[in-house]
């Protein structure tokens, strides 16, 4: 008889978990942002798409790999997940997030301060976005002005802001992850005949985050995972990037569109699946 994982292997495994994927991901952010080292968006959304696979393929027969507290939240209200796991799992993923961000910090710190000062912001100060997203996300993503030589113009930044409004990035990122949670129940449902062989499934989610990223990355910087947002967040606002990193007060977007959004987004999209789908399949598989 196989037993079960305790408590502290799976919050081991969902801090290497998440470790993997924020390594990974922010890894390649900050490689865009800072070299031009990706030429696409694709590039980009497909190293996000590929470290969670590999984070699943690590971990997922420990864990779950849930690696995102808006999977968990989804699994503890549709799937069943004990309910006292779901702090210390939630605690894991955020310490993951945290400790990733902060090697990538002591990886490019030099080439994030040479980018400020070529383009002639401050960090802490407004401008300083254009690095801050490398760790926490904007709505659109300020990266692409961190291009070029030429100094930032207050107004470069003023009319990116104006061309996603607050609603639109909350939509975005609430059916995100609500279409990310509907299709993760279902290639993990066994009486769906067409969802694929499990050693299969880590890359099939993999695809799928890649796939929303590429469209919904040029508005939100497409999160989808509070973790993947708020830990390395406050990362940056500890690293010397202030309120411009976690505006406390003032912009509650941090707040509601990265972390609000995703949590309700995954709860409705795991919803769907188990009072509209899934009963389908019930009746389907005992026929």
């Amino acid at each position: 008889m196989n037993e079960q994982p305790s408590l502290r292997d799976c919050v081991i495994a969902e801090i290497l978990g998440t470790f993997i994927l924020i390594f990974f991901g922010l890894g390649a952010v900050h490689a865009a942002v800072l070299f031009g080292a990706q030429s696409g968006l694709w590039q980009v959304a497909i190293v996000w798409g590929v470290a969670i696979m590999l984070a699943i393929f690590c971990v997922g027969g420990i864990s779950g790999a849930h690696i995102n507290p808006a999977v968990t939240i989804a699994m503890l209200c549709w799937n069943g997940f004990p309910r006292d796991r779901v702090l210390p799992y939630i605690a894991a993923q955020l310490f993951g997030a945290f400790i990733a961000a902060a090697a990538l910090f002591a990886m490019f710190n030099l080439k994030l301060a040479a980018v400020e000062e070529l383009k002639g912001v401050v960090r802490g100060q407004p401008g300083s976005e254009i690095t801050a997203c490398c760790y926490g996300e904007f709505y659109p993503g300020p990266g692409g002005l961190a291009s070029g030589t030429d100094p930032l113009k207050p107004e470069d930044l003023t009319r990116l802001k104006s061309q996603v409004s607050h609603t639109g990035a909350f939509f975005a990122e609430t059916l995100g992850t609500a279409i990310l949670l509907m299709l993760i129940m279902a290639m993990n449902d066994l009486k769906n005949s067409a969802a694929p062989l499990a050693k299969m499934t880590p890359i099939f989610v993999g695809l799928i985050v890649a796939l929303l990223i590429s469209v919904i990355a040029p508005l939100t910087q497409a999160c989808f995972n509070p973790a993947r947002d708020f830990a390395p967040r406050l990362f940056s606002a500890l690293a010397g990037w202030g309120s411009v990193a976690l505006p406390l007060g003032h912009d509650w977007g941090w707040l509601t569109v990265y972390i609000v959004a995703p949590i309700l987004g995954g709860i409705l999209g795991g919803g769907f699946y188990v009072r509209i789908l899934k009963p389908i399949y019930d009746r389907t598989h005992r026929a």
